[in-house]
């Protein structure tokens, strides 16, 4: 809407005015896109399939011009003659309907000189497309153009652009896009420095039929019209340079021209002849036109430095040879902004989400909690940004007051990253993960501006709230709680439940029947596989990594452990190879009584993690005398603490089943399995409904006796253990994050719309809603 009243305004504002406006939003938007202006490093991937250039040139050269008023007409001699001295031709586009006319001589003279003619949007008054109804009439008039001046090429005004709505026109090819052009007021770019075709959908109308031309169509238009070459211009605009930034040479277009050289990839220019000055420097000293000098050199460098090296045609005939090829437009990365009130580096399911995406392509920053002031607060990690806004205490997590003011701190900064940022460079998609369901609210600017957003749930708040400060259903906490969650749901467009058992209470609860979809947290098995043994200390370790909250139930399996250290006594000297040919020994012997009905053993309890009960699991564990035997650890991030994991001995999950952990799906079970580490689990709801015993040991959850002999089993009988191992491996396999991460990855891609034009504006239909053919740029342009 704010750019509907510019383009109303615009004949009434001063030129000066309106450039002063543009220099001084373009040069901190220039300071903010370093990182994809000149060059955007995802663009120069190759489309699958490319068949190189003909001839096996290394890179191609177009040269398109946009004609914006009657000096620009009174010049396109000058600059023919000027290519056409150093062996190059061009295209030519005009306003049909503009603020002058275009001779129908000029036009025949400039196809006769063996370049070309193309239209240039209808009045170039930035309204075109304004609603789908508004284009489709003047489709019909631009059509009517396009046939009497025998051109098949477009360019819309100020490079608004809709791939879907430019199958209404007759056209061979579209000039509308760009790689990267930050300065546009579309400013979303295709990512690309290559053609690509744009098949027309089954719904879509061809251009011929609102045309509005009594004549039938060819058999080459009969081919077009299921779709056409969308050419982006991949070198910045002579206006960028010389009229925005005023700058003195063509070192920016030297650079760029160099790397899209070096990746072999299309380097299109657009050049105005109104800008440029022939004659005299007097618009040059205005700011208003640039010396026709620096054109020169341009076309002088890429004569003289890739002599022989490039293939230099027409727009038309670049058309052509992309409509043959079919060429693909590259998958176009997309910005994506992960947030977690969790360390990042110790947290698998978020660490999972954000390498798969960055593993294709896609910039992935993560805004999270900084584990120690040691940790950098901005660091690369497997190819992800990571942003630690805020400190983690684990201290602070006992009090509900210092919980819910570090995750509205939290949720404070991650918004104001957030709003900055997406100002700067547009997200198109930001995943959030609860808990808490309120830090969705952190996406809420970017998902206003056209960015979609997804919630992770993994860990149903109300119940979780009510299992850590032991609360009821009924008080007034999970009642608030209950209401933030329906809230919290209706900010995402999608929402994943960490479970199935979740998912129709969630979907129930929060209205989003149909919204939700289910990921476990499935194993990353590029992380967590088996490793040789490398320990060499004749202890056997027994190990849990996770959060050390009640609901855990670590108590018990303290308590357990000092029953399995009385029932394989204290000596330290035996090992592991001794228990298990004990065992083997007590279970085939006729006179039990000669054997040691206490063997010795050298086991420790190795806990890593941090949450709100360490400090009562550390008295404990003095209080059974077993300071020496239970060992607390800070946690690890996750690849590291899957080598300690896969050194240890057994692995246990023992989460009570009257609570909260009943229904949380335990990341760690899948992990030991995947390590080859025997795991004893207790007998909850949700792991009885992803597992059987041929993969784990289950327990009775609660029960300290009955989980001391499973432990004890595991720890003694080698061939329960390889038997476990070896079901339990090809579980991890058959259900690995490797398999379940294509899922994810569509996911993503379905909400996002894949052709041109910003997030939302594809719809094509004259059904689009208002809202969804809005300019959303920043940068007003001409």
């Amino acid at each position: 809407m704010p750019y509907d009243v510019y383009y109303d305004a615009k004949p009434y504002i001063p030129w000066r005015l309106r450039m002063a406006f543009r220099r001084a939003l373009a040069n901190r938007i220039r300071r903010d896109s370093q990182d994809r202006w000149p060059i955007l490093e995802s663009a120069c991937r190759q489309p699958e399939g490319w068949p190189g250039w003909p001839g096996g040139k290394q890179f191609a050269f177009v040269i398109t011009h946009d004609v914006e008023s009657g000096d620009g007409v009174a010049k396109c001699d000058a600059l023919m003659s000027l290519e056409r001295e150093l062996g190059f031709v061009s295209s030519f586009n005009f306003i049909p309907e503009g603020p002058y006319k275009t001779p129908e001589s000029v036009r025949q003279h400039i196809v006769a000189a063996g370049c070309e003619v193309g239209v240039h949007d209808l009045y170039h008054d930035g309204k075109l497309y304004r609603t789908f109804d508004r284009f489709q009439r003047h489709a019909a008039t631009i059509n009517k153009y396009l046939h009497a001046w025998g051109a098949t090429g477009f360019r819309s005004g100020f490079m608004h652009h809709n791939l879907d709505w430019i199958h209404e026109l007759n056209v061979s090819y579209d000039l509308s896009t760009f790689d990267t052009d930050p300065f546009e007021p579309q400013p979303d770019g295709v990512g690309t420095i290559f053609p690509f075709w744009v098949s027309a959908p089954a719904t879509a109308g061809s251009g011929s039929q609102v045309s509005g031309l009594s004549s039938q169509p060819s058999a080459f238009d009969s081919q077009l019209s299921k779709g056409y070459a969308e050419l982006p211009y991949t070198l910045p605009q002579d206006s960028t340079l010389f009229l925005l930034f005023r700058e003195a040479g063509i070192d920016l277009w030297k650079r760029k021209l160099d790397w899209v050289a070096k990746h072999g990839g299309m380097a299109l220019v657009n050049i105005h002849p109104d800008y440029i000055a022939f004659d005299d420097d007097r618009g040059a000293r205005r700011g208003s036109q640039y010396p026709v000098a620096l054109y020169r050199q341009l076309l002088e460098y890429v004569k003289s430095r890739y002599a022989g090296a490039y293939w230099h045609v027409l727009p038309k005939e670049m058309a052509e040879f992309t409509a043959a090829a079919r060429v693909q437009k590259p998958r176009t990365p997309i910005r994506v902004c992960m947030i977690t009130h969790s360390d990042y580096l110790v947290d698998a399911r978020v660490t999972r989400y954000a390498e798969a995406l960055a593993e294709r392509g896609d910039s992935v920053d993560v805004l999270a909690l900084q584990r120690s002031p040691e940790t950098p607060k901005v660091q690369k990690v497997g190819g992800v940004t990571l942003h630690c806004l805020r400190p983690r205490f684990a201290k602070r997590e006992q009090s509900r007051v210092h919980y819910l003011r570090s995750m509205l701190g939290f949720l404070g900064a991650c918004a104001r990253w957030t709003a900055r940022e997406h100002n700067r460079n547009p997200f198109q998609f930001l995943h959030v993960h609860n808990i808490p369901d309120f830090m969705v609210f952190a996406a809420l600017y970017p998902r206003l501006r056209g960015a979609k957003v997804i919630l992770d749930i993994h860990d149903i708040v109300p119940e979780f709230y009510a299992s850590k400060f032991a609360k009821t259903g009924r008080s007034r906490g999970i009642r608030l709680l209950k209401i933030a969650e329906k809230i919290s749901a209706k900010v995402a467009h999608h929402v994943i439940i960490a479970n199935d058992l979740w998912l129709e209470k969630y979907a129930t609860r929060t209205g989003k029947n149909g919204d939700c979809s289910v990921f476990i947290n499935n194993v990353d098995t590029s992380i967590f596989y088996p490793r040789p043994r490398a320990r060499n200390d004749g202890k056997q370790i027994i190990i849990f990594p996770g959060g050390l909250q009640w609901h855990q139930g670590l108590d018990i399996a303290i308590r357990a452990f000092a029953q399995v250290l009385t029932t394989l006594g204290s000596n330290r000297s035996t090992s592991f190879r001794d228990l298990s040919t004990l065992n083997n020994q007590q279970s085939t012997s006729s006179n039990p009584s000669t054997l040691n009905p206490q063997p010795s053993t050298n086991l420790e309890f190795h806990i890593y993690g941090d949450g709100n009960v360490r400090e009562e699991l550390v008295r404990l564990a003095r209080e059974l005398g077993l300071s020496d035997r239970v060992r607390f650890f800070k946690p690890l991030p996750v690849r590291e603490v899957a080598a300690v994991m896969a050194q240890a001995d057994l692995g246990v999950v023992p989460k009570r089943a009257d609570s909260f952990g009943n229904e949380a799906y335990s990341t760690k079970i899948m992990e030991f399995m995947a390590l080859g580490v025997p795991v004893v689990a207790s007998s909850t709801k949700i792991d009885r409904f992803y597992f059987t015993d041929s993969v784990l040991r289950f327990f009775p959850s609660g029960d300290t006796k009955a989980l001391a002999e499973a432990m004890t089993e595991l720890l003694t009988d080698q061939q329960a253990r390889e038997k476990l191992r070896a079901n339990a491996l090809q579980y991890a396999a058959e259900n690995s994050w490797a398999k379940r991460k294509r899922d994810y990855l569509a996911l993503v891609d379905s909400l996002i719309p894949l052709t041109g034009g910003r997030p939302g504006a594809n719809c094509g239909t004259s059904a689009c809603p208002e809202e969804n053919r809005e300019t959303s740029g920043v940068l007003i342009q001409h």
